[in-house]
C-alpha cells in the first residue's frame, strides 16, 4: 500500500518529517494544541470549559482512550491511525446527561474529529 507524503513540521527550525495531513511534529503539536486550546476556552461556555478540565473528564478520557487507541472512523476504513480525541456522539450541548456515558464517546483521530465537529456544527446549529 503506497505511503502518504511527509513534509517538514511547521515549527520554525525543526528537521522532523510529519504525516502531510499533519502541521507539527508530535513535540511541537503539544505546544501549539496548547495555545490554540487557550485561544478557543475564551469563547467557549464556562460549564463545559470547566466539565472538560474536571478530573472526572480527564479520567472517563484517559480510561477510554486506553481501552480504544485507535481512531474508529478510520478502522472503519481499514486504516490504522492512532486516536488523539475522545468525542461525543451526541454533543454534550444537545445532551447534558450524555456526557460520561461510555456509550456516547468514540476514539478518533485529529481530522476525524474536526470533520466530525463541523457536521455536529451544521446539525445541531447550537454548536
Amino acid at each position: 500500500m503506497p505511503t502518504r507524503n511527509q513534509k517538514p513540521c511547521s515549527q520554525p527550525g525543526c528537521p522532523e518529517l510529519v504525516k502531510a495531513d499533519n502541521t507539527y511534529c508530535q513535540e511541537h503539536r503539544k505546544e501549539n494544541t496548547r495555545y490554540k486550546n487557550k485561544r478557543y476556552d475564551k469563547k467557549r461556555d464556562p460549564k463545559i470549559k470547566k466539565f472538560y478540565s474536571s478530573s472526572q473528564w480527564q479520567k472517563v478520557r484517559d480510561r477510554y482512550l486506553k481501552k480504544n487507541p485507535l481512531c474508529e472512523h478510520c478502522k472503519e476504513k481499514g486504516l490504522t491511525e492512532v486516536a488523539d480525541e475522545v468525542d461525543h456522539i451526541i454533543p454534550i450541548k444537545v445532551d447534558w446527561k450524555k456526557r460520561l456515558s461510555s456509550d456516547n464517546l468514540q476514539s478518533l483521530c485529529r481530522s476525524h474529529h474536526q470533520i466530525k465537529s463541523a457536521k455536529d456544527r451544521k446539525k445541531y446549529d447550537c454548536l
